[in-house]
């Protein structure tokens, strides 16, 4: 078909030339069968070319076939010797856990023990100085220990043992070293000298009491615990026992403040409120309370120097007979020494005068002192009854989940009545000797003035 389609082509072809150029009828067929000779050798050469190319692709699917077939049986293969191998690690690990007996047990007391190894050096002292040491990093190798599957070797075991050793072994020993530590401001200061006692307290080279702050306290961003100068030093007792045990030198003997808490007790004394602060719990109130209080003991101790002055006075004038102004017991006998001739009523009257003008002076004061002492205390109930209002809200509004919300309104409530009886108590003493320092004047000046009476009547 494609053999007649090409000829009708060359045909119309060469009868389009032969009409377009007046060929000769001869010269188109000598054109016409050089056309068939051409067409018939270029379709000779592709049915070569198509058979090769046919022969190639059958050997090339022949060379497929077989490498399917060896691939086939290497599956095979593969396939039985893993199952053998399946057995074989079956029959293996039963013989493993037969033959391992008790190693199983000992692998899980070795995890437990690495754990609690891990957990009480993080918590531990030691690890300020021994941790710092290049090269040692004993949390990582005791983690690694209590996570792994397999059973440790002889040379984990005897690491393990050799770290238990060395913890118990600081536990008792007095170190000196250098390390950064965090300041109260929460800067770190570099290369501190600290002196470690054991594994419960450390201090500054100037006796300040260092605690140790895990990793997981510390919430430091390289992942370490440190050491941290508390914000609040314990009593300068202490204080300076521990200073003083700092700078002992080497191979003597010194006291030492310890916390056998391991830092609790320290702890604690960070959360306990100084005096100024347990007053600012009193709030308003309990500053009202603190200025009643300053202003009767300023006026108590005026109050008790003036009665001082005077009834020193008063005995020097006893010891006299000549009247001196003065003092209130001259002034009654001068009364007397002015007016000899007045009778004896009239001087009664005016001696009764006297007196009375010399008691006002010596009386003056003491009614505001006793107000003070009345009234503070019926401030520290008023400052309880608005704390206790405060912790009712507080309730109303958290509910009781919560402690530390209700501790305000607590601490107002019974800072409050400590400050009113505080003030109330020593207010009422003083009150009750200034009374008593002017009730001798006063009785003084009145014995003395019925003296003189007795004496004109004897006349």
């Amino acid at each position: 078909m494609k053999k007649m389609i090409t000829l009708l082509l060359v045909l119309f072809f060469a009868t389009t030339v032969a009409q377009s150029q007046d060929m000769s009828l001869e010269q188109l067929l000598a054109e016409v069968k050089r056309a068939a000779t051409e067409s018939s050798e270029e379709n000779k050469r592709r049915e070569a070319e198509f058979k090769a190319k046919r022969d190639q692709q059958s050997r090339l699917l022949t060379e497929a076939r077989n490498q399917l077939a060896a691939l086939e049986r290497r599956s095979e293969e593969l396939k039985t010797a893993f199952d053998e191998n399946e057995k074989t690690l079956a029959e293996l690990e039963t013989i493993l856990e037969e033959r391992s007996g008790n190693l199983g047990e000992m692998q899980g007391t070795v995890k437990i023990l690495a754990g609690d190894l891990r957990s009480a050096i993080e918590e531990s002292m030691t690890s300020a100085e021994l941790d710092a040491q290049p090269g040692v990093d004993r949390v990582a190798f005791l983690t690694q220990l209590a996570s792994q599957a397999k059973l440790p070797n002889i040379k984990e075991l005897r690491e393990l043992w050799y770290e238990f050793q060395r913890e118990i072994t600081e536990e008792g020993k007095i170190s000196k070293f250098s390390a950064n530590i965090r300041d109260e401001r929460g800067e770190i200061e570099q290369n501190v000298q600290v002196t470690r006692v054991g594994t419960f307290n450390a201090f500054d080279s100037n006796g300040n009491f260092l605690v140790w702050k895990s990793a997981a306290d510390a919430g430091t961003s390289s992942g370490q615990g440190e050491l941290q100068r508390l914000q609040k030093q314990p009593a300068s007792e202490y204080y300076n026992m521990a200073k003083a045990f700092v700078q002992t030198p080497a191979g003597q003997l010194g006291d030492v403040p310890m916390d056998y808490t391991r830092g609790t007790i320290l702890q604690l004394v960070v959360q306990t409120p100084s005096w100024q602060e347990k007053v600012k719990q009193g709030e308003e109130v309990g500053y009202t309370i603190l200025i009643l209080g300053g202003i009767g003991l300023v006026i108590g101790i005026i109050k008790f120097f003036m009665l001082l002055g005077s009834g020193s006075k008063i005995r020097s004038q006893l010891k006299k007979k000549t009247p001196n102004r003065n003092n209130a017991l001259g002034r009654i006998m001068s009364v007397y020494a002015e007016n000899p001739d007045t009778d004896i009523e009239t001087m009664e009257l005016k001696l009764d005068e006297a007196i009375l003008r010399e008691t006002g002076p010596l009386e003056s004061g003491l009614s505001i002192i006793k107000v003070f002492y009345v009234i503070a205390p019926l401030m520290g109930l008023l400052g309880t009854v608005v704390g206790m209002i405060q912790t009712f809200q507080m309730i109303t509004l958290m509910g009781t989940g919560d402690p530390k919300s209700m501790a305000g309104g607590i601490s107002m409530a019974l800072v409050t009545t400590v400050l009113g009886l505080v003030v109330a108590i020593p207010l009422t003493v003083l009150h009750s000797i200034l009374q008593s320092m002017a009730r001798k004047q006063t009785q003084i000046l009145e014995e003395q003035s019925a003296g003189i009476v007795a004496n004109m009547a004897e006349k």
